[in-house]
């Protein structure tokens, strides 16, 4: 008889704990990995169509930008694709031809390949951009064009 008493209160208090457990995943509910997509497009920002890849191995590059505010960078063109996600500020990008794109927090941008260009922050606080490059090795990302001037 004590056994089943036993028993009885272990189970019990088994139970009773499963049920506190299952109360408080209502109370907080587990978060599941969500994902979301930023972009797709074969297309950089002003419109034309991206470059074929390259044939051989690829070199994949990661790179943190931080731009001050009101700071710029020189004119430039990028020999390989590259797209990012601008994860603070807001940076505006500018076409030798004038054509301007504004990205804002949170949004991708995909860049403009063999095309001179320039981004500027233009805001009140850094810009932070992550950019993404497909290159391959001993590929500049980009080339200067100091003699560019505005």
């Amino acid at each position: 008889m004590n056994w089943v008493l036993a028993a009885t209160l272990v189970c019990g208090a088994s139970v009773l704990t499963a049920c506190k457990e299952a109360h408080a995943q209502e109370d907080n509910p587990v978060q599941q990995v969500t994902s979301e997509e930023l972009i797709r497009t074969s297309q950089s920002w002003d419109g034309v169509e991206l470059p074929d890849y390259f044939e051989g191995r690829p070199e994949l590059v990661a790179v943190k930008y931080v731009f001050p505010a009101g700071q710029k960078l020189g004119w430039h063109h990028h020999p390989v694709m590259n797209y990012g996600i601008l994860v603070q500020g807001e940076l505006t990008i500018i076409g030798q031809d004038g054509k301007e794109k504004v990205v804002h927090e949170g949004e991708a941008v995909v860049e403009m390949v063999n095309t001179i260009h320039h981004g500027e922050n233009r805001g009140t606080k850094p810009v932070i951009l992550y950019m993404f490059y497909l290159s391959q090795k001993d590929m500049p990302l980009a080339v200067q064009h100091p003699e560019i001037t505005e």
